[in-house]
């Protein structure tokens, strides 16, 4: 039985590993947020940050590892993890141009910065919300 257990769960990792590489890969999402931030200097600790956080995060994911952290450390965390969340949509919404899209289709060309603040206070009303009233 925990023969079957460890062939499942192996083959359900890579599966999703290979899914987020694609993503990444074929989407040219890390790539563009270079080239508009014009870091290619930084693609070593790009490289090397994606590969240690999608390590580190399995890691942590398998096991029962607690420690106790300053709440300053927790806002850090919390802060890096919006930030990188947030460059991945960008990122996202950048290559396939969905804002400029549903815009157009939805008649509001000339509202494009009302439409995308919209979605950054929803987005932090959610998370708020979650964090604040859901999680206690």
């Amino acid at each position: 039985m925990k023969i079957a257990e460890l062939i499942i769960g192996f083959s359900g990792g890579l599966a999703v590993g290979c899914g987020f590489v694609a993503f990444l890969t074929m989407l040219g999402i890390i790539p563009r947020l270079i080239q508009l931030t014009k870091t290619i200097r930084f693609l070593k600790v790009f490289i090397s940050c994606v590969i240690l956080g999608t390590l580190f995060g399995t890691y942590l994911s398998f096991t029962a590892v607690h420690w106790q952290q300053p709440l300053i450390l927790l806002v850090v965390w919390g802060t890096i993890h919006g930030v990188f969340n947030g460059m991945l949509a960008a990122g996202l919404t950048e290559v396939l141009n969905v804002f400029p899209i549903i815009t157009r289709r939805i008649g509001m060309e000339g509202h494009l910065l009302l439409f995308l603040m919209a979605f950054v206070f929803g987005k932090i009303a959610g998370s708020l919300f979650q964090w604040l009233v859901l999680v206690k």
